[in-house]
């Protein structure tokens, strides 16, 4: 597939299976990912990866955080089951340095950009994927729990595996119609 066709046929696949991208498959989307645009080469982002056991230990980590706002059952065992809809979740972090150029907001927006750029050579390697935020990205425990600063963010968690069945190519949306010329 041409980078073209892959920018223009880019879309989420939710249902994602067993496997998980292969070692070969992986070490591609993190390249991918730390070529983005990155203003001073600062590389402020982390990847943290679950898979296997990884998976239930974050999904303990939604439960425990869902439990401190919420004594509903229903909603904690969601959160709970949340990263067990695919082989494998990247938790992508941007890690905020301080510059007297470069602003946490433009920081923040290189580790989206990353994001983003994994997406694509997930796609690009015939797997499926979707990028999930939600209130457990800007949870505090959950922050905690994976380690993280007080001036990092969660900009997603992507999802990642086969896709459980052909996803139908979406309508292209005319770009012009989102333009405007000064």
């Amino acid at each position: 597939m041409d980078a073209l066709t892959l920018l223009l046929t880019r879309q989420s696949t939710p249902r994602l299976i067993a496997p998980a991208p292969t070692e070969e498959q992986l070490t591609n989307i993190l390249n991918a990912a730390i070529r983005v645009p990155d203003h001073a080469g600062l590389t402020p982002w982390e990847f943290i990866i679950a898979t296997g056991d990884g998976l239930h230990k974050l999904g303990d980590i939604f439960a425990e955080a869902t439990t401190i706002n919420s004594d509903e059952v229903e909603k904690i065992d969601k959160a709970r089951s949340m990263p067990l809809r695919a082989p494998m979740v990247i938790t992508v972090v941007a890690k905020v340095k301080q510059h007297a150029k470069v602003p946490a907001f433009e920081q923040q927006l290189a580790a989206g950009c990353a994001a983003m750029a994994m997406q694509q050579a997930v796609f690009a390697q015939g797997l499926g994927g979707i990028w999930r935020t939600g209130p457990l990205a800007f949870d505090r425990y959950v922050h905690q729990q994976l380690a993280l600063k007080e001036c990092d963010q969660i900009v997603g968690f992507l999802y990642i595996g086969t896709p459980a069945i052909p996803v139908n190519t979406k309508p292209i949306k005319e770009g012009m119609g989102f333009a405007r010329y000064l």
